[in-house]
């Protein structure tokens, strides 16, 4: 249990660990490709764990070096494990190498914890068939555990079904230069968190495979060939610099993430832009940028849908905003390391703060001087966005205790030791 201790006009500049969202994509990417990449930044994190050792059980070597990991690929030949791969609650893990196990010839089994087995990947399963490949869930339910009996991808049209997740289409996307022929991929429904799927088309082409996509997005012609081994530099977590941002915001303060450029490729980065409009000034300072925190929050209404890393930070701040708050279309924030859509909704209700959950939305009334929240022992379900966003609640509000807050390995391990910066 870790208990917050209230802070006011903080002043501080925090640097952030590599990119979750990036380091996974960038190591498959590099896995894959013919020879040795250099990842530069990368992030060190129970999540990037479980990618990395899964991705040696398929043959490729992995060096970590301090600031650096140098990563020889196998050049699209995946070896079969001897073992099952096990990913913990590593979703993105999860979706991504299911499909580059199907690269390889033989049998595999990825499986996770508790939680992952609940978590869908039906419409990547039925994609993944559409290229030939002979997948199951073991349990019948489209969700993990699965085994893939491998033989490559045939490659040729295949259709993505609609799904709460852009997960699965980045997954197709990653492995598709490896098919026997030419790869297309028409996608179904309302692609959700798109700014995931630019992100992954732009590891591809650095890596030199360039993806022919429809202005929509919806649909792609993947070229046959083979990533090339590069040095690669990997931007700061636009996610998490979203707390040491929203601590500003909530506390009247000054903040400077230093290593999240501008532009960035994440689509996270635009969260600054959320704070703007509830009053906070912003201002690139750098290669980063510094928030500033004003007299009074204002409440804004939002779709969130591209964002949802996101939404629990922005939570937290509008609790802290005059006015009501509304984030939109955000159901596929339910099939996350927990349903963070209620989670949210109950963990503010337990500090007084006024909340509707809506099957797709949150609303959120601001703050009320005639019944101020109070300190909670926060919940966080195993769900490091859920500790990490608690914490910058109880800047503002005293008597905030975070349970289990030691779930913020998975993305961002040091992150105690960094959020102690902002007391200095």
């Amino acid at each position: 249990m870790k208990e917050i201790k209230p802070a006011a006009g903080i002043k501080a500049e925090v640097a952030v660990p590599g990119s979750k969202s990036i380091t996974q994509r960038a190591l498959i990417v590099a896995a894959l490709a013919e020879g040795e990449s250099t990842l530069l930044g990368p992030l060190d994190s129970e999540d990037t764990e479980y990618t990395s050792a899964a991705l040696e059980q398929m043959g490729a070597v992995i060096e970590k070096k301090a600031d650096r990991w140098l990563v020889s690929g196998n050049g699209g030949r995946v070896t079969t494990p001897s073992q099952e791969i096990y990913l913990g609650n590593n979703g993105t893990a999860t979706r991504f190498l299911t499909s580059v196990a199907a690269l390889g010839s033989g049998t595999f089994r990825i499986s996770g914890d508790e939680r992952m087995a609940e978590r869908p990947i039906l419409p990547l399963m039925q994609a993944l068939q559409g290229w030939g490949v002979d997948i199951a869930s073991s349990n019948n339910n489209g969700c993990p555990p699965l085994e893939i009996r491998a033989n490559g991808l045939a490659g040729g049209k295949t259709v993505l079904p609609p799904g709460k997740s852009s997960q699965y289409l980045s997954s197709l996307l990653l492995v598709g230069p490896y098919a026997r022929k030419e790869a297309e991929l028409d996608v179904e429904g309302e692609i959700l968190s798109l700014p995931y799927v630019i992100m992954t088309l732009a590891v591809m082409e650095s890596f030199g495979i360039t993806v022919e996509a429809s202005e929509t997005l919806n649909s792609f012609r993947i070229p046959r060939g083979s990533y090339r081994a590069r040095e690669y530099a990997i931007e700061g977590d636009a996610s998490n610099a979203s707390y040491f941002y929203a601590a500003a915001a909530v506390t009247g303060g000054e903040v400077t993430v230093p290593n999240v450029p501008v532009p960035s490729m994440q689509g996270d980065a635009a969260f600054v832009a959320l704070l703007a409009r509830m009053g906070c000034q912003v201002n690139k300072t750098g290669d980063g940028l510094t928030v500033s925190g004003p007299a009074e929050l204002k409440g804004i209404t939002i779709d969130m849908a591209d964002m949802p890393d996101v939404v629990p930070t922005l939570a937290v701040v509008a609790s802290q905003a005059r006015g009501r708050t509304v984030i939109r279309n955000i159901a596929h924030l339910r099939i996350k390391e927990c349903d963070r859509l209620h989670v949210m909704a109950v963990e503010l209700a337990k500090m007084g703060a006024r909340v509707q959950e809506l099957e797709d939305s949150l609303v959120i009334e601001g703050r009320d001087e005639d019944s101020p929240l109070h300190g909670a022992d926060i919940n966080t379900y195993n769900d490091h966005r859920i500790a990490m966003s608690f914490a910058v609640a109880g800047l503002a509000v005293p008597g905030v205790r975070i349970l289990g807050e030691e779930c913020v390995a998975k993305s961002f391990p040091d992150f105690w030791e960094r959020f102690a910066l902002l007391y200095d």
